[in-house]
Order: C-alpha cells, then structure tokens, then sequence
C-alpha cells in the first residue's frame, strides 16, 4: 500500500467519524430540549427558522403541528444549553424576521416572577409531544404582520372595505368570547394595559391621597419654579460632564458586583443590629415624652447657667495667674513627702495599734469617768469633788511646830502618825478609784 492510499483511508474514515457525529446529534442521540409552544396563529411559519432570547439565537423551529382545539403548535428546539431552562412564566411571539415575510419565534425563558423563583416548565408525560416542555396559549401571543396589513393596501378602497366587513364577519361569527382572548394575547400592550389598571385599582385609596395632596406638594414647587428651570438649564452641562467620565463610571460598575459581594455581610450585621435594637428603640420612643420635656427644661436651666460659667471662666483667667506661681511650692511638697513617708507609715502602724488595743474606747471612757468624777450634782446644783484640810498644819516651817504630822522633821512620836497618814491617803485614793471605775456601791 503506497502513501496516498494509506493517506486517502485516513481521510475517509475520518470524514465517516465526522459524518456519524452529525447524524447522531441530528437524529435526537443526545438531550435536547423542546419547548411545545401552542399560538392562536402561526400563519407562514416554516420549521427552520431561529428562535430568539433578547436577540440571540438560541435555537430553531422544529416542526409544526395543530391541536385538537385548532391552536397552532410550534416546537422548539432550543440548542443553546445555557437557555435549556425555561420556566412557567416565559413567554414567547411570532415576529417579522425580514421585509420578505421571514418570521421568527422571539421568547423569554422567564418573566422573573415571584422574585425569580417561578418553576420550570414542566415537560409533557403522555400522549402528543411527550417529552416537550409544554408553554400554553395564554403565554404566547400572534401580533399582525405589517406585510398582511400592506397587502390589504393593494386593493381598492371599495374592495378593501368589503374584505373587512366579509372577512370580519364570517371570523367573528359565534367565536366572540375567543376573539376576545385572542386580542388580548395578541396585543402585549393591552396584557400589560390590565396590570396596570389592575395594580391601579388595588391602590386606588393611595391614589385618592395623592391626588388630594399633590396641590400641596405643587405650591411650594410653583413657588421655586425659578430653581426648577435653572436646574432643568443645567441638566444638559451635568450630563456632558457626566459623559467625559465615562470610562470612570464604566470602572466603577465593573467593580460593583465585588462591592455588593463584599456589602452583604455587613448588611446581614446591620440588620441583626437592628433587631437588637429593636427592644431599645421602643423603649426610647416610650419615654420620649420624658425626654422631650427635660429638653425644654434644659434652655431655661442654661440661660440660668450662663452667669456660673462666665464667672468660672474668670476663675479659669485667676487660676492660670495663680497656679504657675505655686508650682514651686507644689514641688517643694513633693519634695517633703518623699522623706516623710517613714513618718508617715510609722504613725499610721501606731494609730492602728492603739485602735486596735481599744485605745480610742479606754480614752474616751476616762473623759467620760474623769469629768463625773470631779464635777458632781446635788440638790443644790453642781458642785466640784475636792476638800481642802484648814489647819495650822498645812503651812510648811523650817522649825518644829510641835506634834504637826506636816513638819519634814522626824521626831518622837511621828512614825504612828506617818503609819495613820499613810493609812487615811490609802483609803483615801481606794475609794476615789472605786467611785471613778463605778464600784463605790452608789455611795
């Protein structure tokens, strides 16, 4: 076997492997997704032709058939993977693809309904179009072609008329309740039209407020008409600043998702904060009465103030003359503390010595005793415990008086009269003690 024929092989059954893919991916070998979408019309559309998300192709008309309702049936062969997800509330139109009367189907696979969490299209278990995602009639709509409506322009004005008044006729003829759906499908202006006027008949009572409040929002705007134009002169001068800034703004919205990424957590924070704020808040607004009322008592406190604090400010003007001229002094205190701390710990252990020793009690209790024991209290009055013997034996002398006990010359006789002295001081001063310790038996 000579190269070009081992070359020509290779050739050939690699065109056999490429030409086996394509069969099996057209012959249904792998997942497809067909979307069963069921019109009122779906006059001179033809299978092959693109279906279309937001203006991108995502697929291709599969085939046609008819219900048992006489409904049009489109299936839809959506090949895009990223599209094979359609949900219950995704709508689809015929429209006019090209001047030629071309037409394409132009789709969106959900309406984000619900916040985005409508369900997807459920898929058909039994009987015709099992397997195909079924998208009712109430999702899809027909609009009139402009090539129809051009073609009634090429008649005659009589002819025109006629084929309306007959036309007309013979559709509307007992089929009143569905032309009136079909005109309502038709048209997505009018299903969006009924929204409206219902959203509007659920917020009439909002609206009734509006309007009886919107003179009172438009006086004062009348008032600054003047603002209001020189804002709307210089709209223009913002936006061609605005658009200068372009590749700025352009940076700033690349980085938005990372921001709001970064923002949620904090916003997750923000609104656990305020759930535990929650109890505060209301207890504030609870006494904000309170609150409001010592506010308005603080101004008259204030003004009432105001003379305190100008004579402490000309306090402040004294001490700022005064205290740089103590400062030496201060120093000098410190100075003295220092080597009177020894002193100062010493005396501290001895006062809590003689307190702990009851010093303080035992002082206390001789002042009380002392005091009751030299001022007494009579029928008469007070009067001062003490006696003063008068005899000629008080006064000293230098000679002997004789038998006075009170000479410093010992003679005859003196030691019996010293022992009886000595004997009356004792009793003298063991009854005094007994009187001031409260033993002298209430004598």
């Amino acid at each position: 076997m000579t190269r070009a024929r081992i070359v020509a092989a290779a050739t050939m059954v690699a065109v056999c492997v490429v030409a086996g893919l394509a069969i099996g991916a057209g012959d249904g070998g792998g997942h497809r997704y067909l979307v069963r979408a069921v019109f009122d019309n779906s006059s001179f559309v033809i299978p092959g032709e693109d279906v279309k998300i937001a203006g991108v192709k995502v697929g291709k008309i599969d085939s046609l058939d008819l219900t048992k309702d006489n409904k049009a049936v489109v299936v839809l062969d959506i090949t895009d993977p990223a599209f094979q997800s359609f949900k219950t509330d995704a709508r689809c139109r015929i429209a006019l693809q090209s001047l030629i009367g071309e037409q394409f189907v132009d789709c969106v696979a959900t309406g984000g309904g619900n916040d985005g969490r409508a369900e997807a299209l459920p898929a058909i278990k039994d009987g015709p179009g099992k397997g195909q995602h079924l998208l009712s009639v109430s999702h899809n709509t027909t609009p009139v072609g402009v090539d129809l409506l051009n073609n009634i322009m090429r008649q005659p004005q009589r002819d025109r008329f006629k084929l309306i008044i007959n036309e007309l006729g013979a559709g509307l003829a007992a089929n009143g309740e569905s032309l009136r759906a079909a005109v309502r499908r038709a048209n997505p202006a009018l299903q969006q039209a009924d929204k409206v006027v219902a959203i509007l008949a659920r917020q009439n009572q909002m609206l009734g407020k509006l309007t009886d409040d919107s003179d009172t929002v438009l006086r004062p705007l009348a008032q600054h008409r003047k603002d209001l134009g020189g804002f709307v002169d210089t709209a223009g001068q913002t936006a061609v600043a605005t658009a200068k800034q372009g590749d700025a703004l352009e940076q700033n919205f690349a980085k938005l998702p990372a921001f709001l990424r970064e923002l949620k957590p904090a916003t997750q924070r923000f609104g656990a904060l305020a759930d535990q704020m929650t109890p505060a808040v209301a207890s504030l607004s609870a006494q904000a009465p309170a609150v409001n009322q010592a506010i308005k008592d603080l101004g008259p406190f204030s003004l009432s103030a105001t003379p305190a604090l100008k004579t402490l400010g000309n306090v402040a003007d004294r001490g700022r003359q005064t205290f740089p001229r103590i400062g030496g002094l201060v120093d000098s205190l410190g100075n003295l503390s220092k080597p009177l701390q020894p002193l100062a710990s010493d005396l501290g252990n001895v006062s809590s010595s003689f307190d702990t020793a009851g010093g303080f009690e035992s002082l206390m209790r001789f002042i009380y005793y002392y005091t009751g024991s030299v001022n007494g209290e009579d029928a008469q009055g007070h009067f001062i415990r003490s006696t003063v013997d008068v005899t000629n034996c008080v006064q000293r002398s230098t000679t002997s008086p004789g038998s006075c006990p009170s000479t410093f010359e010992k003679g005859a006789g003196d030691d019996a009269a010293s022992a009886r002295a000595t004997a009356a001081k004792t009793k003298a001063t063991t009854t005094l003690l007994d009187y001031l310790l409260g033993q002298d038996g209430g004598k």
